[in-house]
């Protein structure tokens, strides 16, 4: 996939993952459908299969969930330079997609993190600040599943990947009601994917 960026759009890019940024209160995996909408959806920038691929490969990766978003920046800077065949050039588009995409949606988080744990480390007794982690809970819960929607339903067709689907509620019912190591499902979807079962 070819793409053209401007200036512009790299500096919206950055602002918009700046923005979400703030609203990644289960972490930034809470916010991947909305990053969908703008960059496959709205902008077309990535292709559906780059932007599963990107999740995918981050979850699979050791290290924290994060790295997909580093990933979706990397994907930006090779579209923009034409591809890998575009050499050098694409490697550094690339890399600068990356670090472009990583900073705008860690700064922000960081900053307020920092304060806002220390600020509620000192006040943790009050009710207030227990009411709103209580509140919390479940607004998080509501964007992971909003993000496994998305990402089972990644193919387009529901009633074509009902294998995908099949695949989805098993692993939720593995890893709801059993101890499985999560490396275990990971293999086995893996596997399933290579011999062309989802």
């Amino acid at each position: 996939m070819s793409i053209t960026l401007t200036n512009a759009d790299w500096l919206d890019i950055f602002l918009q993952f700046l923005s979400l940024s703030l609203l990644a209160v289960g972490g930034p995996m809470s916010t991947a459908p909305d990053m969908h909408r703008y960059l496959v959806t709205q902008q077309h920038w990535l292709t559906e299969a780059q932007f599963s691929s990107s999740i995918a490969l981050a979850q699979a990766a050791p290290g924290p969930n994060v790295l997909f978003v580093g990933l979706l920046g990397w994907n930006l800077g090779l579209n923009a330079a034409g591809g890998l065949g575009a050499g050098p050039h694409a490697i550094a588009l690339a890399l600068f997609g990356l670090l472009l995409a990583m900073t705008g949606c860690m700064l922000p988080a960081l900053v307020l993190a920092y304060h806002a744990s220390r600020w509620a480390q000192r006040h943790s007794d009050r009710r207030p600040v227990r009411a709103f982690k209580a509140g919390m809970a479940p607004l998080v819960v509501a964007l992971m599943i909003a993000t496994g929607w998305l990402l089972a339903a990644a193919h387009g067709n529901a009633a074509e990947d009902w294998r995908l689907w099949l695949l989805t509620l098993a692993a939720t019912l593995i890893v709801w009601r059993t101890q499985v190591h999560l490396l275990w499902l990971i293999a086995a979807g893996a596997l399933l994917g290579g011999l062309g079962w989802v």
